[in-house]
């Protein structure tokens, strides 16, 4: 019986472009993901990288871009959050059958820019849905490393055949099973959170 529900951001409430920030560079000379750049992009994840220093060493490899273009490029990555997807995770919370939580890769630069797009309001809605509200860069941690999934488990004492974990993410879903969480890739486009009541 599930009693936990751990639920990702991106693509599962806030729709993405995940390709708009690679297409937003080709004109700065982007030609790909180098493994350096791999890197610099999930240690902002985690946090360890500050924004000034994230933004220094991409600008150190596009000297063409602004830091103005390279905040809007990282941020091209965003498109709406559907209104229904909110009152649906406020309607869940207000039910309290289950617990809440949020488990997000993501970064300082992305979260203002979402607070600012989407207005402190419907942010704090959204926020105040759940229980924990976690943010990799604020854990110094990401999916799909193990570790993440067992600190939430531990920290909010969850067993994990009563938690499912919903992610657009295989790699990040196939991660968290290997713990024992049920687990719902969601596919985009096709499915929606919304049916989340029909996967439980």
């Amino acid at each position: 019986m599930i009693k936990n529900i751990i639920l990702d951001f991106g693509d599962i409430f806030i729709n993405l472009d995940k390709a708009a920030t690679a297409r937003a560079m080709i004109p700065f000379g982007f030609m790909g993901i180098t493994p350096e750049l791999d890197s610099l992009f999930k240690e902002y994840e985690k946090g360890t990288v500050s924004s000034s220093k994230f933004l220094q060493e991409v600008s150190n490899a596009f000297p063409k871009a602004t830091e103005s273009d390279l905040i809007n490029v990282w941020n091209a990555i965003f498109l709406d959050f559907p209104d229904s997807r909110l009152d649906f995770v406020e309607q869940l919370a207000q039910e309290n059958q289950y617990r809440l939580f949020l488990l997000s890769n993501t970064n300082d630069i992305h979260i203002e820019y979402v607070k600012k797009t989407m207005g402190m309001d419907k942010y704090n809605r959204f926020k105040n849905a759940f229980e924990v509200f976690y943010l990799s860069y604020e854990m110094g941690m990401r999916k799909p490393e193990l570790e993440i999934f067992e600190f939430v488990l531990q920290q909010n004492d969850l067993e994990p055949h009563e938690t499912l974990f919903v992610d657009d993410t295989k790699e990040n879903t196939d991660s968290a099973s290997q713990l024992g969480i049920k687990t719902w890739n969601l596919l985009v486009g096709k499915q929606d959170i919304t049916q989340l009541k029909s996967y439980l």
